[in-house]
């Protein structure tokens, strides 16, 4: 016999015996049973303070509570959402590193701009839509009018004369008001402003006529008296501001601007990881505290499942094509 005969059986007892550690790691990675494997990390495509921001640390709290593992906060902004929604779709896709965006960068930018760093369809997958804001359909107090049906009478009679301010060029409130103007056949100007703080300020100014804002960044001036609330752009009533109508009761059908923001994983993140990411907020969101700290901010938990937020987007990017295309509008 070889002198080393003998060792052949231990070192195929070893290979084996690694094969099978390699396997077993292997399944729980793919069974989502480690998740998470050490610190979390949640990108966020806007600055700190942001609504989106907002969110993602109610969530990252509640995650490093629950998982036992840091979670942090990564603020990416650029490219109107694009460039931290790049970093989410590029991300390893091993649960450690998702994020948070709205359907521009999931989804609509890609009508609004030639090129892009990554193709949402096939490089992200939606995890849940965490909440939903109402956007409303404002004026300054002092333009006279009480409800959608008066603004757009005037508007009406006066084509041209009236502008409106937006959160910039592609923004919601840009697409949500030129769906507006063609459902009503009227004509307004737009200016775009660097965020709804500014395009606020605009009508409260003067310098802008209406507008369609998220709640929180009108609601403040509308209790103050300043601004006029005359509707939702949503498809019923909004539980947060039950009072005010919707515009479909105003007879403009489909033009839904509901601020929507989503979680979002690599596209190629195993579905049992997927799933215990998704579980994991939904429990935080569903959680009394946290859908108190989101009272203040106008915000309707949603906590869809991962089938239910894709068809959200897609009826988004569905109902806004006509409005991009018929107006041309493009952001490169």
């Amino acid at each position: 016999m070889r002198p080393d005969a003998l060792f052949l059986p231990r070192r195929a007892l070893l290979a084996a015996a690694l094969m099978a550690a390699c396997n077993i790691a292997l399944g729980q990675t793919a069974s989502g049973a480690d998740w998470p494997k050490g610190p979390l990390h949640i990108i966020v495509p806007y600055g700190p303070g942001s609504t989106p921001d907002t969110m993602a640390r109610i969530v990252a709290d509640g995650l490093a509570k629950r998982t036992g593992q840091p979670a942090i906060v990564e603020n990416k902004a650029g490219a109107a959402g694009n460039l931290g929604t790049d970093a989410i779709a590029k991300a390893a896709p091993d649960g450690q590193t998702f994020g948070i965006s709205i359907a521009g960068p999931l989804g609509v930018n890609a009508l609004l701009f030639k090129k892009m760093p990554y193709d949402a369809s096939k490089d992200l997958a939606l995890v849940t839509i965490a909440a939903t804001q109402p956007s409303v359909l404002v004026v300054p107090a002092t333009l006279g009018v009480s409800n959608t049906e008066e603004l757009l009478a005037l508007m009406k009679k006066n084509p041209g004369k009236y502008n409106y301010a937006s959160m910039g060029a592609g923004s919601i409130s840009h697409l949500a008001m030129e769906a507006l103007a063609s459902r009503s056949g009227t004509q307004v100007v737009h200016v775009p402003y660097a965020g709804s703080g500014p395009a606020v300020t605009a009508l409260l100014s003067g310098n802008a006529d209406i507008a369609v804002l998220p709640a929180a960044a009108v609601m403040p001036q509308v209790k103050a008296g300043k601004i006029k609330a005359l509707a939702v752009a949503t498809g019923k009533r909004s539980t947060a501001l039950p009072d005010l109508p919707t515009l479909e009761e105003a007879g403009l059908k489909d033009v839904k601007a509901d601020a929507w923001m989503g979680f979002a994983v690599p596209a190629r993140t195993p579905e049992p990881i997927v799933a215990k990411i998704h579980d994991a907020i939904v429990q935080i969101l569903e959680q009394p505290d946290v859908k108190e700290k989101l009272k203040p901010l106008y915000m309707e938990v949603v906590a869809d499942t991962p089938a239910e937020a894709r068809s959200w987007l897609n009826s988004d990017i569905e109902r806004w094509r006509p409005i991009i295309e018929k107006n041309k509008i493009t952001l490169d």
